[in-house]
């Protein structure tokens, strides 16, 4: 019996996995990251988290290996199950119906600019004496950026007129920072959203939910 209903499990979870390789792979990496950080003695977590940061500082002395890495690491590990359910209700259904490749390249092109542009941002806010000089040192790791994108491309998968209120909610929550007081890192969100709608191009032709079809599954 248990057997059998570990079986019936299983299938889809693996069938699931295998449909949306990037995602799990992305996310079992940032579990080994938020495992060493949880693990790591208090020098040893500020150094790595300063260490992989894709901040000024960073960006200048290793540029194409801070953009990198920073994608794999949280600032907190306690918000791992975030991450992991946010990971699989945007990034896997948008993998999983984009591809791969359209999915990597899209959350790709969103970290580097978001990341690049909101840095480049503070630090003429630096220059104008807007922000300490200590910003140059701060820690900006995570996958948000990536996660912005996605949600951005994911709006071409839900049909009209779910689509609409899905953008509302969309620019709703990631402007309202923007109106509160701006930060590097709200700017950062903001563009990478629009990064993720600008590359609804990428997606043009694919086929969006069918909701009916769901319930129709759900229901037997």
């Amino acid at each position: 019996m248990m057997e059998r209903r570990y079986a019936r499990w299983a299938a889809p979870v693996r069938s699931w996995v295998r449909s949306s390789p990037g995602t799990h792979i992305w996310l079992l990496v940032i579990g080994i990251t938020s495992l060493v950080i949880a693990a790591a003695s208090e020098g040893l977590e500020t150094f790595l988290l300063h260490r992989t940061s894709s901040n000024i500082h960073e960006l200048t002395k290793h540029p194409f290996q801070s953009l990198l890495i920073s994608g794999f690491w949280i600032e907190s590990p306690v918000s791992f199950l975030l991450y992991a359910v946010l990971f699989e209700l945007v990034h896997a259904n948008v993998e999983r119906w984009a591809g791969t490749l359209r999915w990597l390249f899209t959350v790709g092109v969103a970290h580097v600019a978001a990341t690049l542009i909101s840095q480049e941002l503070l630090l003429l806010a630096i220059e104008h004496h807007r922000a300490p000089q200590a910003m140059k040192h701060v820690v900006d790791i995570g996958v948000s950026y990536g996660l912005a994108a996605a949600a951005g491309l994911l709006s071409y998968r839900i049909p009209r007129p779910w689509r609409w209120p899905w953008l509302a909610g969309l620019v709703l929550f990631f402007t309202m920072p923007l109106l509160a007081g701006v930060r590097f890192t709200d700017v950062g969100h903001a563009i990478a959203v629009l990064v993720g709608l600008g590359c609804g191009p990428l997606v043009r032709g694919l086929r969006p939910w069918d909701f009916g079809a769901l319930r129709r599954r759900a229901a037997r």
